[in-house]
This record gives C-alpha cells, sequence and structure tokens, in this order.
C-alpha cells in the first residue's frame, strides 16, 4: 500500500469565526478541481464526479473537515493536545479508520486540511475502496503512533472510551521510506479498511520494536499526505439543491452539515460519533425541519423509519451494520451476514412516528397530494408504507389503553426492562435513574393518540387496516392521557424551600446568585413544576428541565401550565435554565444531593446546554403564540420567555449545528466550553448533529 501524490489549488481561504468564551471556526473551502491525470503520474483513479461537498468546523482543540464527492463522503477529525489523534470517519457502512498517538512532553496543533480530493481503488481482490487522499499539517515536535484502529466507527467510539481493540480488528503497521501504511481486510473478506501517512515536510522514524514516528522537522511544522480509504458500501447523497425550499434560511454550514447528514437511503444522526440511521433524531429532525425541507427529503426519513420498524411496529432506535453487525453476530467469513441489526430498546420513537407522519400526510401541501403514492411504497419486507405505519399505529393503540382504562403510575408507559435509558436523554444518568418518561407519557403518548384519531377520520388509512383496528376511541384515550398523565409529573415546592435550595446550590457551584435569587416569589405559595422522570414506585425525580419544550410543540396546554412553564424555566441560572451560553437542558437545584451529582456540567444530559432543545423551546413557544385563545398575561409571559431565549441563541449562534456544549464560571462570568475537551466530560460532542441543523426552519421573529 502506498501513498499518491497529487495536487490540488485552494481558490478561497478559511477566515476564523471567533465567538467569545470559545475559539471557534467555522467555514468553507472551494477547491479547484484536479483535472484527472494533472500532476499526478500513480495509479489512483480519475476525480470522482459529483457535487463536492467541502467546508471545515474547529472547536476548542477540535479541528472537522468534511467533504463529499459521488459515492465518497468524509469526515476527518483531528484533535489537538497533549494527547493528538486523527480520524476519518465515512457514512459508508458507518466505517472509518484512526490513529491514536502518545502523551507528548508538548502539546500538539493541528493546523488544517490543506488540500483533499476523492480516490477510489481496488484491494488485492479487486474489490473497490473510496475515500479521500488530503494534506494536512500540524504544530508538534513528533507524532507517536500509540494505536491504529480501522473498522467501524461503533469500535473506534468504544475505544474512545475504553481504549481496547480485540485481535479480530488489529492491524499492523507497514513502512516503506517515509510511508507508513495500515490496512485489513473487513473480517468477512469483503472489502477492507486503509489508512497512509506519507511524510512530505519531516521524517518518518521505524525500528525494529519501536512504534512508528512522525518527527517534524526544526520549525516544528509538519506536514503529511493522509489516505483514508473504506470498502463498505457507499450511500446515495441527496444533492444539497433538492433538500431544502426557498424559504430556509440563509446559514450556508447549516445547510452543508445536513447535506453531508442526508442520503436517500436514511438520514444520519450526527457526525462524527453517530454517522448512521437513529430513529428518534430523524424524526424529531423532520418536524423540526418540516416547514423547509422538500417532500423527497421528508419521505426519506420518514420511509427510513418505516422500513426499519419490527414486527410489533415498535421504532428502530439505531442500526448496527457493516463490520460492527459482523462483529455482533460473532462471524466472520465470506458466508456471514452483515444485515443490520436494529436497538429496539427506546420507547420514546415508538409514540414520535404517528403525529410527524400525520403532521406531513393530513397538514403539508406537499404531503397531501403524494400521500396515496408514498403509502403504496413498499419496504424490503414487502409490506407497504401504509401497512407499516398502520402497525405502529396498533402499538401505540394497544400499549396506551392500560393507562386509559386505569389511569395511575402503574399504567404509565416505563422503559424497558433492563434499560437504563428509553428517550432522548438516554445516558444513564439522563433520567435521574427514573423510570418513566415526563416526555413519553405527558406528551408523546397522548399526540400519538390524536394523530390515529385524525388519521382514521381522514380515511387515508382505509385500505391498510386489519378487521379489527378500527381505533374508535383513539381520541377519547388522547383525552385521558393528556389529563391524568401530566399531574403524575407534578413538583410543589414552597417560595421558602425554593430559596435555601437556589442559595445552597449557587453556593455549592461557586455562582453569584443575586440574579437568580431576585427571580424567585416570595411570602407563601408554591412553586410547581413537571420532574423529568418518576422512580419504577412513581415518585418524582424533582430536576427541572428543558422536555417542556415538547409540550409546546406537540400539545397544547392549558393558559397556567404555559404560565407555569415560562416562568420557572426561564429563571436565571441556577434558579432555571437560563445562563448567558444556553438554557441547560436540566437543573437538578431541587433535588437531593445524591442526584444532584448526576446532573454536573461534566454530564452528557446534566447542567449544559444541547442546541436542537432550544431550537425545540423556539419553535414550541412559536406555536403556541399563534393560538388565539389565550390570555393577554399568558401571551406576555410567552413573548418574554421567547425573547430570553433567543438572546441566548443569538449569544451563541457560532456553535448552533454543534451537538452540546457545557460551561465554565469565573470573577462573575459563564465562558462557554467546548464539551468534551476537559478531563471530566464522560464523552464528547460531535461538531454535525442532524437535529442542530432545524435553524434553518426556526428564526428569531
Amino acid at each position: 500500500m502506498h501513498a499518491r501524490s497529487f495536487a490540488s489549488k485552494m481558490k478561497n481561504h478559511c477566515v476564523p469565526l471567533i465567538l467569545s468564551m470559545v475559539c471557534l471556526i467555522s467555514c468553507t473551502r472551494d477547491h479547484e478541481p484536479l483535472e484527472p491525470g494533472a500532476n499526478d503520474d500513480s495509479d489512483v483513479s480519475p476525480l470522482i464526479d459529483g457535487e463536492i461537498l467541502d467546508f471545515s468546523i474547529r472547536e476548542g482543540r477540535i479541528y472537522n473537515h468534511f467533504f463529499r464527492r459521488g459515492p465518497v463522503s468524509a469526515h476527518t477529525v483531528l484533535t489537538s493536545g497533549n494527547q493528538p489523534r486523527l480520524v476519518v470517519a465515512f457514512p459508508a457502512g458507518n466505517s472509518g479508520v484512526s490513529l491514536w498517538f502518545e502523551p507528548g512532553a508538548a502539546d500538539t496543533y493541528w493546523q488544517t486540511v490543506d488540500t483533499i480530493q476523492a480516490v477510489s481503488e481496488r484491494n488485492a481482490d479487486g474489490e473497490p475502496l473510496f475515500g479521500i487522499l488530503s494534506e494536512i499539517t500540524v504544530e508538534t515536535t513528533e507524532l507517536i503512533v500509540d494505536q491504529a484502529v480501522l473498522s467501524n466507527i461503533r469500535v473506534i467510539r468504544d475505544y474512545l472510551h475504553t481504549g481496547d481493540v480485540t485481535d479480530a480488528i488489529r492491524s499492523e503497521v507497514s513502512v516503506d521510506g517515509r510511508i507508513a501504511s495500515w490496512y485489513r481486510d473487513r473480517i468477512d473478506g469483503r472489502g477492507g479498511y486503509a489508512l497512509t501517512v506519507e511524510v512530505l515536510d519531516g521524517e518518518l522514524v521505524a525500528t525494529a520494536g519501536a512504534p512508528v514516528t512522525f518527527r517534524a522537522p526544526a520549525d516544528r511544522v509538519l506536514r503529511l499526505r493522509v489516505r483514508a480509504l473504506t470498502g463498505d458500501r457507499p450511500l446515495t447523497p441527496i444533492r444539497t439543491s433538492e433538500l431544502v425550499t426557498a424559504e430556509a434560511a440563509d446559514d450556508p454550514v447549516a445547510r452543508k452539515i445536513l447535506a453531508f447528514l442526508s442520503y436517500e437511503e436514511k438520514l444520519l444522526a450526527g457526525s462524527w460519533r453517530f454517522l448512521t440511521y437513529f430513529g428518534r433524531d430523524t424524526l424529531l429532525s423532520i418536524r423540526l425541519l418540516m416547514p423547509v425541507l422538500t417532500a423527497a427529503t421528508i419521505e426519506a426519513g420518514i420511509g427510513s423509519v418505516l422500513v426499519r420498524l419490527n414486527e410489533h411496529g415498535e421504532v428502530a432506535h439505531e442500526e448496527d451494520i457493516g463490520e460492527f453487525a459482523l462483529l455482533r453476530r460473532g462471524a466472520d467469513g465470506p458466508e456471514a451476514s452483515d444485515d443490520p441489526l436494529y436497538d429496539y430498546h427506546m420507547v420514546d420513537d415508538d409514540y414520535l412516528l404517528a403525529p410527524i407522519a400525520a403532521r406531513y400526510l393530513l397538514e403539508h401541501p406537499d404531503g397531501r397530494s403524494r400521500a396515496a403514492a408514498f403509502l403504496k411504497q413498499r419496504t424490503a419486507r414487502g409490506m407497504t408504507y401504509g401497512e407499516a405505519l398502520v402497525s405502529n399505529l396498533r402499538f401505540v393503540y394497544d400499549s396506551a389503553r392500560p393507562f386509559a382504562e386505569d389511569p395511575g403510575p402503574s399504567t404509565l408507559i416505563k422503559l424497558k426492562q433492563g434499560s437504563p435509558a428509553g428517550q432522548w436523554r438516554d445516558s444513564r444518568e439522563g433520567l435521574g435513574n427514573g423510570r418513566i418518561a415526563y416526555d413519553v407519557n405527558a406528551v408523546f403518548v397522548p399526540a400519538a393518540l390524536s394523530a390515529i384519531a385524525r388519521l382514521r377520520a381522514s380515511g387515508l388509512l382505509a385500505g391498510y387496516l386489519a378487521p379489527g383496528d378500527s381505533f374508535a376511541d383513539a381520541a377519547a384515550m388522547a383525552g385521558t392521557w393528556r389529563e391524568e398523565a401530566p399531574p403524575l409529573f407534578a413538583v410543589n415546592i414552597s417560595y421558602a424551600q425554593a430559596r435555601r435550595d437556589v442559595a445552597g446550590y449557587a453556593a455549592q457551584l461557586a455562582i453569584f446568585d443575586q440574579e437568580a435569587m431576585a427571580s424567585l416569589p416570595d411570602g407563601q405559595g408554591y412553586i410547581t413544576f413537571n420532574a423529568v422522570s418518576l422512580d419504577a414506585q412513581g415518585h418524582a425525580i424533582p430536576v427541572l428541565h428543558s422536555d417542556d419544550g415538547f409540550a409546546l410543540l406537540f400539545t397544547e396546554p392549558l393558559p397556567a401550565e404555559l404560565d407555569r412553564l415560562a416562568t420557572n424555566l426561564f429563571r436565571p441560572f441556577p434558579a432555571g435554565l437560563v445562563t448567558p451560553v444556553g438554557l441547560v437542558v436540566a437543573n437538578p437545584v431541587f433535588a437531593p444531593e445524591a442526584q444532584r451529582r448526576l446532573f454536573t456540567s461534566n454530564h452528557y444530559h446534566g447542567t449544559v446546554v444541547w442546541s436542537w432543545q432550544q431550537a425545540l423551546l423556539a419553535a414550541g413557544l412559536e406555536r403556541q403564540l399563534r393560538r388565539n385563545d389565550l390570555p393577554a398575561t399568558t401571551r406576555q409571559l410567552l413573548i418574554d420567555a421567547r425573547r430570553k431565549l433567543w438572546q441566548v441563541i443569538s449569544s451563541t449562534d457560532a456553535v448552533r449545528n454543534s451537538e452540546l456544549w457545557s460551561w465554565s464560571y469565573a470573577k462573575g462570568q459563564y465562558s462557554l466550553e467546548p464539551f468534551g475537551q476537559r478531563s471530566d466530560d464522560e464523552t464528547e460532542s460531535n461538531a454535525a448533529q442532524l437535529w442542530s441543523t432545524v435553524y434553518l426552519a426556526i428564526a428569531e421573529p
């Protein structure tokens, strides 16, 4: 395996966009195409045809470069600091190649991907490999290779957390002059993964028994040519021009991220760590982006959910594909199956499909005209989309009946046995060890039942219903759920106790609490808010949270509930959720100390800011303000909440396309911190997240 030379010429240079509190660069590059054979005497294929996506984002010490042309899509992730690494992630098979380097005496700083092109070649068995050839500069004294991991992104993601790699996927290095190469066949022998690094400026040192070292020249700027390829099956891109309508916001980076994550086969959740189908992410992104998505994109997304339903009508949460599916099966050899393995342990996505499908099929102008043809399409199992959708409606209807007949904590929808998570707060601590999620029960189930009633009344599904599928009392069941489920999550804290809790929590966090304390009521009375979840016995987990945004988007809360929501959530942290760098998605101020420790600024679903949750609240507030049945006082509270929300969204505009971020506090000031780049952070944030592109459809009024 040898790296090949190539030449490319930049037309535009990246202009840094510096966000106060965090260094972040977000820019696009347009490269002159390399003409076939130009400055290239190698056997690399001519430049692959197709629309070019080529852009980069820097968040803190992580530089991300995204590239797509034809069948090649690749995300290069370069992590600077004391433990540098290089990852190239491919949507094809959710695969990737990576190099992990030993800690150095001084920090390494990856500068840029200077040139990049799409390439294809064949392995020794004649099977095609697709990937990228790029030139990268890095400021360092040396890079000492600790481990190379070439496989599925799930394997590489696990290595990030465990540092373990099995012998089954271990690859050995081959050195030829200034080139170090790693290659391994996929365990079934179909295709493979290749990574070569050629030293252009500097030297490669490789001696027997010692790790490969890339050593910089005297000026400490090492220049490398990296060739990364995968043999997994490419996806079919949806062209940028065919993704959104003219009404979409003029945000070039968000459009490019959406394009990088959008394919005819499925929409991808996020890069680099979630570079494949996730049911919940797909559905919520479609719902929030629906006003500006083309019908074809909406149908690609909903269709990808329908074709992955199981025999009970449950929505697949995630898929294990490519080599990870083989590893899960313990299978190798040419007869091994790499058919996807689907995960159905989440519960929220089961109740999201109906309201989102109904919104498209019954309310969207194109959806109404295309509904009949869409429902006639067939899944790989031979079911029509209409039959598949009805199977989900049947699951929702049957699972919701026990509570409709006997309302109480024992008949609410619980997390599945043995699973610590079941909705979007899917870390182990995300629900505070609760078993009954607020959003599922108070919002999604009644919304799904209402959608079933609407679809039934429309007659659209008449040809797909089985004899027992009358769904006649779906509307009445929805009413019972709307009235009876939310009160079970109500938490009441006296004004006096609330003031003590806020003062104590602020002191614990070393945060100046004057503004938060001033926002709290005094005298007699109670603060009432919705618990994030209930435990197995039906007791509330008293954590203030942002999931009330789902109620704003999917239901019509009574004015009194809207008053409480707008007041409680939009108080300054730590009394509410608002900080100058965003709305935190959880605040354990009123919880016992043991639960407070589950919701820190280092936890994935703790006192951190998720971009799409702010967008959810923005879209939900806008929806409620379109109602004509609200008292003037309620309307004004919602308007005030909207103003506060957009102030913090605007202040963090440069990071809105990323997954999440955190914060630090010193000298009376909050500072935005990229999540995952501090030693105590649970994991790291994706620079590109599907549901963080939803601001293309959600604009400040």
